[in-house]
């Protein structure tokens, strides 16, 4: 299933969106879809990234060394 959004941009970045999509010879949509995406994606993985970070804190683990240590 497939849901639209109606999504209103400044003149600059809509400019630049259509520049770019001309350029690339994709749709505005797919490099809408994709960038919304990838920002989840760094989302998610900043938020998982902050709980083990603050885990390992916890268990001594606060520089890379100390990970190599620890998986080594």
């Amino acid at each position: 299933m497939r849901t639209v959004l109606s999504v209103s941009l400044p003149e600059k970045v809509s400019s630049e969106l259509e520049e770019y999509a001309k350029s690339t010879g994709r749709s505005k949509s797919d490099i809408v879809k994709e960038s919304i995406g990838l920002y989840l994606w760094e989302s998610r993985f900043q938020k998982l990234q902050r709980r083990i970070s603050r885990k390992a804190k916890q268990s001594g683990i606060v520089s890379e060394e100390d990970v190599f240590k620890a998986v080594s």
